[in-house]
């Protein structure tokens, strides 16, 4: 038996449960993974691979991770840049003290499992506060983890300066990390863990997991009721959130600055991920990414737009100009389209589909 799709619309179930059910979807995430693993590191100047791909698709990994607790499960969180300083904190003791045969994605993941403990103790509140409350708990973790590290010389070997450098790290010869590292192995080094995790996230949302978080995010105690148990289903969001983020923060420091310091965590970063969830669209990988690319990329864009033009703004204003735009697209998004960037592309893909077909 054959099945035909007409827009969005499927006619079997098996073809709805499919991760991207349909073909021209399908093709389209193959031909952006290929560009992005062969014609970037190709033909990519060193600018481009190295100050804008890298920060955006690991801002992308910290924004599916928020997306994931806020999106999905419908937890407000503002202590996203704690839990990235998690994992960059102990991924760096665990790769300046790991033997030289193990991996070097290693550090990365035991610093994501770290985050992960530590957003399980900081969501066990989430069941008995919600909303404005469970947000001031999630901000309390962001000033203590800082705190902690920058407190505790330990996890950062009894470092004077207490800002020490990433441990230079290898794969197949070539550095990943450290300040002998190319763009081109880092922006690889990043690009693997920035697929597999998308991946993750994609089967995550359509599984039996993922359906219980969006339960417990309509309604909680319909959800209750059925069958959901909340405490296991919200630390569940909690605990696989922060190792998103953990694994940002630790991919942060290695990959990005080339230190581990906590001014790369502030309240800041956790403000900016928030943002590129609101912007690109909650409950959507896809928005992750632009919302990321949408934040990083704007401040950029502002700075020199005005040369092309041969106009000269100050810096400040420039800045304020970013707050004030920030400010109207968060505003827009919220009251024109909940679901953000992500909603937006899938309505323009909704009528390229339809145009060719008489109404």
């Amino acid at each position: 038996m054959f099945y035909r799709e007409a827009g969005q619309f499927k006619t079997s179930y098996a073809a709805d449960q499919q991760m991207l059910p349909i073909p021209m979807d399908r093709y389209f995430v193959i031909g952006v993974v290929l560009v992005a693993a062969i014609l970037i590191p190709a033909f990519g100047s060193q600018y481009w691979i190295e100050s804008i791909m890298v920060p955006v698709l690991i801002l992308s990994i910290a924004a599916m991770g928020l997306n994931i607790l806020t999106g999905y499960a419908g937890q407000l969180s503002l202590g996203t840049g704690g839990f990235m300083a998690a994992g960059a904190y102990m991924s760096y003791k665990v790769a300046t003290n790991m033997p030289d045969f193990l991996p070097v994605w290693i550090p990365v993941l035991v610093g994501g499992l770290f985050a992960a403990a530590v957003g399980i103790a900081f969501g066990l509140p989430s069941l008995r506060i919600k909303g404005f409350y469970l947000a001031v708990a999630t901000l309390a973790a962001q000033f203590f983890l800082l705190w902690l590290f920058q407190s505790i010389p330990w996890f950062v070997n009894n470092s004077v300066s207490g800002v020490p450098s990433a441990p230079p790290t290898t794969i197949l010869g070539y550095h990943v990390t450290g300040a002998q590292a190319i763009p081109e192995a880092k922006y690889l080094f990043v690009l693997t863990f920035v697929v597999i995790l998308a991946i993750i996230a994609r089967n995550m949302a359509r599984s039996r997991v993922g359906r219980s978080w969006m339960a417990i995010r309509d309604m909680d105690i319909a959800a209750e009721l059925i069958g959901i148990r909340p405490l296991q289903t919200k630390l569940s969001a909690f605990a696989i959130s922060s190792f998103y983020c953990g694994v940002a923060g630790a991919l942060w420091s290695f990959c990005y600055i080339n230190t581990v310091e906590p001014t790369a965590f502030d309240i800041g970063r956790s403000f900016d991920v928030l943002f590129m969830v609101i912007i690109g669209g909650l409950g959507s990988v896809l928005g992750a990414f632009l919302g990321a690319a949408f934040i990083f990329l704007l401040p950029i864009f502002l700075n020199n737009v005005p040369g092309w033009f041969g106009l000269e703004i100050a810096t400040d204003i420039v800045a304020h100009l970013e707050f004030m735009i920030f400010g109207a697209a968060i505003i827009f998004f919220l009251i024109v389209e909940p679901h953000g960037l992500a909603r937006l592309w899938q309505i323009a893909k909704e009528k390229l589909r339809l145009w060719p077909f008489p109404h």
